[in-house]
């Protein structure tokens, strides 16, 4: 029997999820059809999301990943909350079960496995994070959850920052967390600067931070994989920054958003070697 899954989202046609998970599939024998709901391509407004989400349900989807801009408003559509949606506050992945939604997140496990993967002994002490959206969400609460000691969460909009400063503050107590705008934020003290943002992804060029806020002494990470290397990285490189990119992130919350469709377990190296780039920018 086929599988059917897919991912909704904006400007995605590039998206690189269904041969992820496709290829995967075909590897372990199974029959999986992973389609591309691109709400810009097809005219879709943002209040459509519930609709389209019923009728995947209706039509026999096993499930669904979810991305930029819908990770934070697609929580209130779903008829439930996994243990990993709850800790985070949004949403990547969405089981369709006899019926019902079930949301979940594997973005923060992405982020963080890929983290202390790629930057191995990175200095932890403070760290500068532009993007409060639902990646945002997910990347704030790995970094704290590695022991951060203090997270300056930056965005254009201040009150969705306010926000998740408020609810990482309550799910991790005692932890110094700081609201800045793009204009304010002073990165001289920094240990790194991590990119939630989708500036610099395919179809959203440029950088999220000016170049000359980026010192040689930072580690520089981005969660954008396509492609590899952004402007950000490659001005991180250039002043001799550690840097990492979204490959590994990408690959680890797959492997677990295949799991929790599929019900079969995913081989994260054969799934990384589908996308062909290194995690190191």
């Amino acid at each position: 029997m086929m599988i059917r899954s897919g991912l909704l989202g904006r400007s995605i046609l590039a998206s690189r999820s269904p041969e992820l998970h496709e290829q995967e599939a075909a590897a372990q024998g199974l029959d999986l059809s992973y389609e591309l709901f691109d709400f810009s391509d097809r005219g879709w407004s943002d209040d459509e999301l519930g609709t389209v989400m019923g009728r995947l349900a209706v039509e026999g989807f096993s499930g669904f990943n979810v991305t930029y801009p819908f990770k934070q408003a697609v929580v209130p559509l779903l008829d439930n909350l996994d243990e990993s949606a709850l800790a985070v506050g949004a949403v990547n992945t969405v089981a369709v079960r006899e019926g019902r939604l079930i949301g979940y997140n594997t973005d923060m496990a992405g982020f963080r496995g890929s983290f202390l993967a790629t930057l191995t002994g990175a200095a932890t002490g403070r760290i500068v994070q532009l993007g409060a959206g639902g990646a945002g969400a997910a990347v704030a609460s790995a970094l704290l959850s590695v022991g951060v000691g203090r997270l300056d969460l930056v965005d254009v909009d201040q009150a969705r920052a306010t926000s998740l400063a408020s609810e990482l503050s309550t799910r991790f107590p005692g932890s110094d967390i700081r609201v800045a705008t793009p204009d304010s934020i002073d990165t001289t003290t920094a240990d790194g600067i991590v990119n939630a943002t989708p500036v610099g992804m395919v179809g959203k060029a440029g950088m999220p931070l000016d170049a000359d806020r980026i010192l040689s002494t930072h580690w520089v990470a981005d969660i954008i994989y396509f492609p590899p290397e952004t402007e950000l990285l490659r001005a991180a490189r250039a002043k001799g920054c550690r840097t990492m990119n979204g490959v590994g992130m990408v690959v680890e919350q797959a492997a677990r958003a295949f799991e929790i469709i599929t019900g079969q377990k995913a081989d994260i190296v054969r799934m990384a070697t589908t996308l062909q780039y290194p995690a190191i920018g």
